[in-house]
């Protein structure tokens, strides 16, 4: 990934950017953080939008073709420039649905990544939706009681109840404005049969969860992102709330933010006129929009059928101010991981004082060993005490193999507040954090071996599970070789330890990186 060393960014204090690598569109949102009395805010000072239309570039074996791979990365290139010199603690970039399931999106986002100058997470769909919330809660009035968001987007859509700035219901499902248009209306024609069916196909999806939406309740229901704003624009300009019948000119009292049945229902039966979408003429419909619109419309349909919804409430906010405050919770000491991480060591009823211990004495040996420069060492310390504070939660499945359980739940399992990218570094380090170490060493992907040593080093000291018999060790690290140093009479004292010492350092020989046992 390129280093971003501009300092031309220097009048970007105070300024924080989110970028959003959408399945339709890439945007970049630039605000300042204005902090008052009763709490933080984020002041828009900067917007980019690019059609880049990603979803509609995957071919049928789920690779991103080189027409929309070249458009995702010539827009990105743009938003780099606009970004440049800014502090990479105060950017996050994220990327949704289609770079979850193109099978060449790891190359894309290393483009991405250098053509932007920072790095680049690929959430998973129910992180999405936790990010949209807060987005969109930040944003619309506040409501007594459970609001419901929606967000479609171009390959997935989301949903999410919840209470005040807190989501309690998410989930995610694969139907998007992008995916359903190219399935259900190729090259743009339209006709009763193929809207019906993307309808029922969209109703299929969200029957699933519907149920236990409905149990929960709302007193709000918010729309969020592109494709709810896009309608609420349609249904405003040309008269269709409540108007079933003829097309009419102009906005109805401003109610650009407002969705209903009637207006949805009245703007598909005029869709239904036309047999290629390229012939519907329609005041405020978009030409980027336009290829999308009739199948993001049907999804519409099908959530406010299937959740009976009569009216939804419109914002544009969604993911990237949810980025934003998320983004700002970290740097305030709220991440999120840290809360995730708590919860999932209440469920899998993890032994506290063995997670601490080993987290410290792992945290303690990563200081001893030199910093390069591109870590940021911080950021480690807090994945290596996480790895150690759920390096035993396999143990509620069974103890033989427990860390390939540890680390199947990690890398599986949702976890709010976690990227992709940090639930494959945290499965890596449980996988191996514990026994051979082959299959670490023939994935030419992982690269946490200094961390790795440390965490099993402190996993080996640590099994007698007691504070009172942990020696004092040095550690230290050149061009790839480790030597660990410490009392021979402990040695001495300890010959289970001692034992497992010697085999750690063999196998770390066993995969070609020299390490050494000191006893003085």
């Amino acid at each position: 990934m390129a280093s971003n060393q501009d300092v031309s960014g220097s009048n970007a204090s105070g300024l924080v950017a989110a970028v959003d690598l959408g399945s339709n569109s890439f945007r970049m949102l630039v605000a300042q953080v204005v902090h008052t009395p009763s709490g933080t805010q984020l002041r828009p000072i900067d917007t980019l939008r690019e059609s880049v239309r990603l979803a509609a570039g995957l071919t049928d074996n789920k690779l991103l073709g080189n027409e929309a791979y070249q458009r995702g990365i010539t827009a990105i290139r743009r938003f780099g420039e606009r970004i440049r010199g800014f502090d990479p603690a105060k950017v996050r970039a994220v990327a949704t649905n289609t770079l979850r399931v193109a099978k060449n999106a790891s190359s894309f986002i290393r483009d991405a990544e250098e053509a932007l100058g920072f790095p680049i997470e690929i959430i998973a769909g129910v992180e999405e939706a936790r990010l949209i919330y807060i987005g969109a809660a930040h944003e619309v009035p506040a409501v007594q009681g459970n609001r419901l968001v929606v967000d479609i987007g171009g390959g997935s859509t989301e949903f999410i109840i919840g209470r005040g700035y807190e989501p309690k219901l998410m989930e995610s499902l694969y139907i998007g404005c992008v995916s359903h248009s190219l399935r259900f209306f190729p090259k743009g024609n339209i006709d009763a049969h193929a809207f019906k069916e993307a309808e029922l196909a969209a109703r299929r999806e969200i029957q699933v969860i519907s149920g236990a939406y409905l149990k929960s309740g709302w007193n709000q229901v918010i729309g969020s992102s592109g494709t709810a704003r896009a309608l609420s624009e349609l249904i405003a300009d040309n008269h269709f709330n409540g108007l079933a019948d003829g097309l009419t000119m102009g906005r109805v009292n401003g109610s650009s933010g407002l969705i209903t049945l009637d207006g949805l229902k009245a703007m598909k039966k005029h869709l239904l006129k036309y047999e290629n979408i390229s012939q519907v003429e329609l005041s405020g419909l978009k030409d980027d929009r336009r290829s999308v619109w009739p199948g993001g419309l049907a999804i519409m349909i099908a959530v406010f059928e299937e959740l009976g919804i009569e009216s939804m409430e419109v914002t544009d906010a969604a993911l990237r101010i949810g980025v934003l405050y998320d983004l700002l919770g970290r740097s305030q000491h709220d991440d999120m991981r840290f809360v995730t991480v708590e919860q999932f060591m209440q469920r899998y009823a993890v032994d506290r004082e063995q997670a601490k211990r080993v987290g410290n004495l792992a945290a303690e040996f990563l200081a001893q060993l030199p910093k390069p420069s591109e870590e940021s060492r911080i950021d480690n310390i807090a994945l290596l005490q996480w790895t150690a504070n759920l390096h035993e939660i396999g143990l509620s499945i069974s103890h033989n193999g427990y860390h390939k359980h540890s680390a199947y739940i990690a890398g599986n399992a949702d976890m709010p507040g976690f990227s992709k990218n940090d639930q494959a570094r945290l499965a890596a380090l449980l996988i191996g954090h514990t026994g051979k170490l082959g299959k670490l060493a023939n994935n030419a992907s992982f690269s946490d071996w200094r961390m790795l040593f440390c965490l099993r080093l402190a996993q080996v000291l640590c099994r007698g599970r007691n504070n009172s018999h942990l020696p004092k060790v040095k550690v230290s690290e050149h061009d790839g070789s480790y030597l660990v140093s410490l009392s021979k009479e402990w040695a001495n004292q300890h010959p289970l330890s001692e034992f497992s010492l010697l085999k750690e350092a063999a196998e770390w020989e066993r995969i070609g990186r020299p390490y050494s046992i000191s006893l003085k």
